[in-house]
């Protein structure tokens, strides 16, 4: 069985204040040729397939339009919701979906497989919507301990998955075959995204240890937004879009997972296209304005980190005149306070001049940058205008 494993959609996210639903239609509209180029039998999205949990009518067009496209493939197609979802608002109409689309939003249904079969047999695909450990807990099937364990209540996503799989080698237990679990979480030796991959906290409180997915034959998870594979059948596919700039080395695709007959795998890397690359350009302001750098980069996405002692005027009007794509700009001079160790106070009490004292707080406010020797001469012909001013009273 040939299997498309993808997640973190997030439709309806937005880019530094840019829509990107345009470029994520193109994106998608990729993932769906590459389906049927590959004869693919079911698609997997491993949560997060809204960004908000009160998208946009054009949000819910796109994906809409997607799952039929998928389904006009010929494969199946099993949703689960993440923690940006709805679970309501993304399940509420999964009765209504056609045969060959299943929506999974509710926690109850976790042990209970969605049963596709293939020349070789049935596979069981068990759907793991995100566990909000204080809201699932009140579900009966998530209140029972393992035999010979203290049944207590649930606190932390490594919990609430360990008492999620339990349910599921229950479920494979009494329907037997080959196995596939998708699911949205912080698993062990993750590398996440900094501030990106927000409300699962990426701590001890709440990681996941890869073990508790043993025994099946695929886990196809979500929430990270780069690839990853943490074993070889415990894998994260990210999103198909860059988010951040933080993710702009990070490669857009999809895991085409091959399930043989014994359960074994074989996956392939399909990459998606990036409708406009992410570049941080790092330098004095006029090295980032400089031809060749505009050259290349004016039609991507940049992040420029400008290094000049001191802030440059209107920074984004100048670079969006250059680069049109420009969504982010940020001071970072690479001067260091000569008396760092010293406080303001410190250096303000030391000064004995009033020359002094307006110099240690110019390299106060510029980060350690004193006043240049055009700035020095200003600033004593200023101050002996007020010593002249004050003879005259």
């Amino acid at each position: 069985m040939k299997i498309l494993h993808t997640s973190d959609w997030h439709i309806g996210r937005a880019f530094h204040g840019h829509s990107t639903l345009d470029a994520l239609t193109d994106v998608l509209g990729a993932l769906v040729a590459q389906v049927q180029e590959h004869d693919v039998d079911v698609v997997v999205v491993a949560g997060d397939v809204f960004d908000s949990a009160t998208p946009a009518a054009s949000a819910y067009t796109l994906l809409t339009d997607t799952l039929v496209a998928l389904h006009g493939t010929g494969a199946q197609v099993i949703v689960t919701s993440g923690n940006h979802d709805s679970a309501a608002r993304l399940g509420f109409q999964a009765r209504l979906l056609r045969e060959g689309i299943h929506v999974v939003t509710d926690p109850r249904t976790v042990g209970e497989p969605i049963t596709i079969d293939d020349a070789h047999g049935p596979v069981r695909f068990f759907g793991i919507p995100y566990l909000e450990p204080a809201i699932v807990r009140q579900h009966a099937v998530f209140q029972e301990a393992a035999e010979g364990e203290e049944a207590r209540p649930l606190r932390t996503q490594a919990q609430t998955l360990a008492r999620a799989m339990r349910l599921v080698r229950a479920g494979l237990a009494e329907h037997p075959g080959r196995s596939v679990v998708i699911a949205h979480c912080f698993a062990a030796g993750v590398d996440a995204t900094a501030g990106l991959e927000r409300e699962i906290r990426q701590g001890g409180i709440d990681m996941v240890p890869v073990s508790v997915f043993d025994g099946v034959d695929y886990v196809a998870l979500g929430h990270i937004h780069g690839r990853q594979v943490l074993t070889e059948r415990v894998r994260y596919a990210g999103a198909p879009l860059h988010y951040s700039f933080g993710e702009q080395y990070k490669p857009r695709g999809s895991w085409l997972i091959d399930l043989a007959a014994d359960g074994a795998v074989a996956a392939e890397w399909l990459p998606l296209p990036v409708p406009r690359p992410l570049v941080t350009l790092t330098g004095s302001f006029d090295e980032i304005l400089s031809p060749d750098n505009v050259a290349a980069h004016a039609d991507d996405w940049v992040c420029a980190v400008y290094t000049d002692d001191l802030p440059q005027t209107e920074p984004m009007r100048r670079l969006r005149e250059k680069y049109p794509f420009c969504a982010l700009v940020q001071h970072e001079p690479v001067l260091v306070a000569v008396d760092a160790e010293r406080s303001y106070a410190q250096r303000l009490r030391a000064a004995a001049t009033d020359e002094e004292r307006i110099d240690a707080f110019l390299g106060h406010v510029r980060n350690g940058v004193a006043a240049t020797a055009d700035e020095q001469e200003l600033i004593r012909s200023v101050l002996d205008d007020r010593v002249r001013a004050e003879a005259l009273v």
